[in-house]
């Protein structure tokens, strides 16, 4: 119910023997499903034979019984759920994307979002490179496959290829024989690992994937580092490492599924703890605390919690409907919250509320909410941001491109009570975002809130910057007189 996207999620899987690994991908990929819900993916590698499948949908969409039996057994797969933060959302932008070249084969996952993209595409179509999707993840692997061509390994054209990437980037690489977990020297986004009792290795986007397929955590992939498994065991470079850590704090508030612990924290927790810093910022005289499902529930109970307030269950989420579904026509579209979110009228009626919410970006879907509150009897409702207030696009994989449609950018704090039909609004401090996760204050991306971007601003960043029908020709240097 949030109003803005997630980003993506990537996984992979290194077997000591050939084995399922395919149904591994599969249930892994579930676990990530929060991550994305535009298409979802899987590779199996058996002995340097490469067979995928991938479609637009949700993973239990995309993937039948007969697709996964026909993918068969091999010793590594990787998998990717999709949300598009750069490239239209159809099928042909899918991901694991799969390479033949020259020295064989590569299959490549990508979570993030490159600042240089636009140069790189350009600069390879120059040379003659042909694209066939709209994404910044295909001029990844065409970096990597130009450097592979010319190296002795594909850790040595990875390594190559992370001189020139610059923005955000977790990767999981495979190749005939190795599999690799890469993540940008910056550590914008999480990457971790773990072992299972049959030897196994698992790399996932978040913890809560090594769960579901009986994985251990072993650590994460540090910023700027890359591990390569193979069946002599895990190796580790650091050469791209030192550059410091700039962990989107957005992972945390929403992004994340609550029962993944990151950086050594669990996401409930940290979630909880916004929930507790508001409740010192706002004193509001209230009946009851509700969260908005799903990623403000925790905050709403650690603001209870704080404040001494009722915690009480204020929405019913239809759980049989995903996160994207078929709303044909306007009217359909603006009915899509009721669809989704009902109120449990005898836990506000009467009563005075506290909706505490993960985000307002837009104010569109806060608003319905607040008024279905109202339609349901709550006497008074303050609204609270369990995130600072958006003002800023971010570059490095969330679905915010530009400023235009933040509310926080067009209209005071009160202004935005009015929009949302609210009896007051209030956003998460800036100064305590940072120390969620009980550390020192540091190592977080929180551009999206201050402006402070950790690397340079992308001079194309719409999200459609790929789309040749969107793209003037004047803006592409190749064409220029």
């Amino acid at each position: 119910m949030s109003q803005i996207h997630e980003e993506c999620g990537v996984f992979g899987v290194f077997a000591p023997r050939k084995q399922d690994v395919a149904s591994t991908a599969y249930y892994a990929l579930f676990a990530l499903q929060h991550r994305g819900q535009e298409s979802a993916g899987i590779v199996v590698n058996d002995d340097g034979v490469f067979r995928t499948y991938k479609d637009a949908g949700l993973v239990n969409d995309v993937f039948s019984a007969e697709t996964l039996s026909k993918l068969g057994e091999g010793n590594m797969a990787l998998g990717h759920v999709r949300y598009s933060t750069t490239g239209s959302g159809g099928r042909e932008n899918a991901q694991p994307i799969v390479v033949n070249h020259l020295k064989g084969n590569m299959a490549l996952a990508h979570n993030g979002n490159l600042v240089n993209a636009s140069e790189l595409r350009d600069e390879l179509e120059s040379d003659g490179s042909i694209f066939h999707t709209t994404s910044d993840s295909e001029v990844i692997s065409y970096i990597i496959t130009r450097e592979r061509v010319k190296r002795s390994s594909i850790e040595e054209a990875v390594l190559a290829a992370m001189d020139k990437l610059k923005g955000a980037y977790s990767l999981i690489v495979m190749s005939p024989s190795k599999l690799l977990a890469v993540r940008d020297p910056l550590g914008f986004h999480p990457l971790c690992y773990g072992k299972r009792e049959d030897g196994a290795y698992v790399v996932a986007s978040e913890s809560c994937a090594l769960d579901a397929v009986g994985a251990t955590l072993v650590r994460e992939v540090e910023p700027g580092e890359m591990l390569v498994f193979t069946k002599d065991g895990v190796h580790s470079d650091r050469s791209h490492c030192g550059q410091g850590k700039h962990l989107c704090v957005f992972e945390y508030l929403y992004i994340a599924r609550p029962d993944s612990v990151i950086e050594g924290c669990s996401v409930h927790e940290a979630r909880k703890q916004a929930g507790r810093f508001l409740a010192r910022q706002y004193k509001l005289d209230a009946d009851v605390v509700v969260g908005v499902p799903d990623s403000g529930l925790d905050a709403a109970y650690g603001y209870a919690e704080a404040s001494g307030i009722p915690y009480g269950i204020g929405f019913i989420k239809n759980k049989y409907i995903g996160r994207t579904f078929i709303a044909p026509g306007q009217a359909a579209r603006e009915d899509r919250v009721r669809i989704k979110l009902n109120v449990l009228k005898s836990a506000v009626a009467g009563k005075r509320v506290v909706m505490v919410d993960d985000s307002i970006v837009r104010g569109t879907t806060c608003a319905r909410i607040v008024k279905m509150l109202r339609n349901a009897g709550a006497t008074k409702v303050h609204v609270l941001s369990s995130a600072p207030a958006f003002l800023n696009p971010c570059y490095y994989g969330t679905d915010i491109d530009s400023r235009e449609n933040l509310i926080a950018c067009n209209h005071t704090v009160e202004e935005i009570a009015s929009i949302l039909g609210a009896d007051s609004v209030g956003y998460l401090d800036l100064s305590s975002v940072a120390y969620l996760t009980g550390g020192d204050g540091t190592g977080f991306c929180t551009a999206c809130f201050d402006g402070n971007y950790p690397t340079e601003e992308p001079k194309v960043s719409a999200k459609s910057r790929f789309e040749r029908w969107e793209r003037p020709i004047s803006e592409n240097p190749k064409y220029r007189k």
